[in-house]
């Protein structure tokens, strides 16, 4: 359903923005508070995986970057459970900023910068559980500042109860500082990992949210990306800006949905690690896989960053699995699993409160 701004939606929406340059800076030590807190999500999450695999092992690849930060990039490979995962950790500084940011917050200009993230994709070897990709990061330049991520995950022969499971969690761990967060974000994550050209979400989605600063405003219109005649857009224009948000608060919902990840994902990899499966499974895990490297070269912002300032590519591209295939112009048979995948669960639905 395509949803409309009022006029006075638009108009709160331009004053929250206006007045962005006018409101504090962040705490002194915002970058020591977000980069420890980062560091210390990316060991739990590596600890957390470890456990599931029960046989792989993350290896740490510290690098540098020359211009300013560096980072610790930590893969496993060929695990019992992951063929591939990644967790990586970077900031990075500088004085030259990106285009893509000068384009968005002109304000930003002359200002050094900073930025940091954490990020992780897994690609597990079983096609009967899902590829799940997060990343949560922040960015500082002068008066300009912002958190942004996200968590999305990526079936291929799903369930309804593991979906289920997923979005709950996420909610919950949304719903503790905003009711208005989860459904916005969740509207957003839909419409961010959607792939234009195949006309198909990338997955079954969770929440996804960027540019989130003390103006309040859920779904900012005037960035690159952001759209005025969306669901996400609407819906944060019903709900209006969050007043007398602060730096910390944002940065304490970020903590928690950073912590909701192994609650919402491991209970789906421990239940289906064993499922059994052959050749015809495999087969299109690897040619829906085609699908995640198609968005994250085409679309991916944390791609498009990276490389527009000089990060390790090495990192940058982790995000892709070890085997893909394409097939020319494949449509799955009616009525069997595959099918039922493009039919339900390639499109947007309201998963929390699902009934089939």
């Amino acid at each position: 359903m395509t949803a409309f701004f009022t006029s006075s939606a638009k108009v709160t929406d331009r004053k929250s923005l206006a007045t962005q340059d006018q409101q504090g800076l962040p705490p002194s030590d915002s970058r020591e508070q977000v980069s420890q807190w980062l560091k210390s999500f990316q060991d739990n999450v590596c600890k957390g995986l470890e456990k599931v695999d029960g046989g792989g092992a993350f290896k740490q690849d510290s690098w540098e970057r020359e211009e300013g930060g560096g980072g610790r990039s930590r893969v496993l490979s060929n695990g019992k459970v992951f063929e591939k995962g990644g967790v990586n950790f970077s900031e990075v500084w500088g004085n030259d900023l990106p285009p893509s940011i000068l384009v968005q917050r002109p304000e930003a200009k002359g200002h050094s910068f900073y930025a940091t993230g954490t990020s992780m994709v897994l690609h597990p070897n079983n096609p009967f559980i899902p590829t799940v990709h997060l990343n949560y990061r922040y960015f500082e330049a002068g008066p300009v500042w912002w958190f942004g991520g996200g968590i999305d995950l990526t079936p291929y022969y799903p369930f309804e109860e593991d979906v289920v499971h997923f979005h709950t969690t996420l909610k919950n761990a949304c719903d503790r500082h905003n009711p208005h967060y989860y459904p916005t974000y969740k509207l957003w994550c839909d419409e961010y990992f959607y792939l234009k050209h195949r006309n198909e979400t990338r997955g079954v989605g969770g929440i996804f949210f960027d540019y989130q600063d003390t103006s309040g405003v859920l779904y900012p219109i005037s960035y690159p990306g952001s759209q005025m005649y969306t669901p996400a857009a609407n819906r944060s224009a019903e709900a209006g800006p969050v007043e007398n948000r602060s730096w910390e608060d944002i940065f304490s919902f970020v903590q928690s949905c950073g912590d909701a990840f192994l609650p919402a994902y491991t209970p789906i990899a421990e239940k289906r690690k064993d499922t059994p499966f052959g050749e015809r499974e495999r087969d299109f895990q690897l040619y829906r896989r085609g699908r995640y490297v198609e968005f994250n070269l085409v679309y991916d912002r944390g791609t498009i960053f990276g490389l527009q300032t000089n990060g390790r590519t090495e990192s940058i591209l982790m995000s892709l699995p070890p085997l893909v295939r394409w097939e020319y112009d494949y449509h799955p048979e009616p009525g069997t699993p595959e099918a039922e995948l493009y039919e339900t669960y390639l499109k947007p639905q309201d998963w929390v409160n699902w009934k089939k």
